[in-house]
């Protein structure tokens, strides 16, 4: 039986951890022995009454800047916590010795953890095989060393790139310019899309769903929905992650007339039934808008210089498969007129988009103990 550890390191949202445990069930699907290896807070990480879970300290971004790691107690990390979650993740390398490490997101992000990453590719690089598990659209990095940096990493210690997209909407190229030079090791595996339970619940129905994902960087989408709602006779649901500033939760929590409760794992199910979905454009929030087939107005989260979720709505938008809304023009009559433009439109019609990366990920994954191939690519 191939033994999988997989790497999460969530900062702010769930997404992570949903894909993550998508593609565990997969592996586990296919026979594989799957650990995970969580580094964010449990709340927002796989369920461990659902997989083998071995928890790190736990950590999380004190804001979208992602400058600075907090530890439970609110503090900065220090070099003790570091030398402490070192350790810890080494250990829990040597109790599983599985034969593929599938890291999220690193070398492409999570650049703050390589002080924990780099000892562990150290081990892990004699004894299994490595891959690297990234989504569909990447952040571009400015420097030309970063980017050096990432190609360096890849040549040295990974077998594999999973894109967890469809090159027909995304083509890596198009965020990470350098792809490339390291086409050999990439595998475009779909998108992973988590299971949604069924069921017969009739909430939502033709009601305005508004959601952040974790809610880290939702505020002024909720405090501008908040205020929309107010001179609307539809209902309001608002959905609030573990990560919605206190601030906003207290206005949340203290308004009439909408309904405020924390994300649903059916959140598929309530897009289906509502009238419109109102949200940023995060990966697995856009994809159950698409699963769902749900009349939507996003509005991508643009702080602090990032563009990924921009760059995918607008292209989405490009197939009227939603509507997007600027951050920079987020008032609660622009988000009323958004809306009533959307809700004059039928259902958007099945995107066509590939939707089957966890098991595509899962058949590469648990062949590659046998795959023989050579982490350096041909130059």
């Amino acid at each position: 039986m191939t033994r999988v550890l997989i790497y999460l390191q969530h900062l702010l949202g769930l997404g992570h951890g949903a894909r993550g445990l998508a593609l565990g069930r997969a592996l586990e699907r296919q026979g594989c022995d799957v650990t995970f290896v969580s580094g964010g807070f449990p709340a927002l990480g796989p369920d461990p009454a659902a997989c083998d879970l071995i928890q790190l300290p736990p950590v999380r971004a004190a804001d979208a800047r992602y400058s600075t790691l907090l530890d439970p107690s609110g503090a900065a990390v220090d070099a003790a916590w570091r030398d402490a979650r070192q350790k810890a993740l080494l250990d829990a390398f040597e109790t599983v010795r599985p034969d593929v490490l599938l890291i999220e997101t690193f070398p492409f992000g999570r650049w703050p953890f390589r002080f924990e990453l780099l000892p562990l590719l150290k081990t892990a690089r004699p004894v299994c095989r490595i891959a690297c598990s990234i989504r569909d659209i990447l952040e571009p990095k400015s420097s030309a060393r970063r980017n050096q940096s990432i190609i360096d990493l890849i040549d040295e210690f990974f077998d594999l790139v999973l894109v967890h997209g469809d090159p027909d909407l995304f083509p890596i190229e198009d965020s990470f310019g350098r792809a490339a030079e390291i086409k050999e090791k990439i595998r475009y595996t779909g998108y992973v899309v988590p299971a949604a339970p069924e069921g017969d619940d009739t909430d939502g129905t033709d009601e305005v769903i508004v959601s952040a994902g974790g809610g880290g960087t939702g505020a002024a989408l909720f405090d501008c929905a908040l205020e929309a709602a107010r001179d609307d006779t539809r209902h309001w649901r608002f959905l609030v992650g573990p990560n919605c500033q206190a601030e906003t939760k207290r206005r949340l929590a203290a308004a009439t007339g909408i309904i405020v409760e924390p994300v649903r794992p059916d959140f598929r199910d309530l897009l289906a039934r509502g009238d419109v979905s109102l949200s940023q454009a995060g990966y697995n929030t856009t994809l159950d808008i698409l699963g769902a087939r749900a009349r939507a107005v996003v509005v991508p989260f643009a702080g602090h210089g990032e563009t990924e979720q921009t760059r995918r709505a607008e292209h989405l938008a490009e197939r009227n498969l939603l509507d997007v809304l600027p951050e920079a023009r987020l008032t609660p009559d622009s988000l009323r007129g958004a809306i009533e433009a959307r809700r004059a439109q039928p259902r958007p019609p099945v995107a066509g988009i590939d939707l089957d990366g966890a098991a595509r990920s899962a058949e590469i994954l648990a062949a590659a103990p046998s795959s023989g191939q050579s982490r350096r690519r041909s130059v």
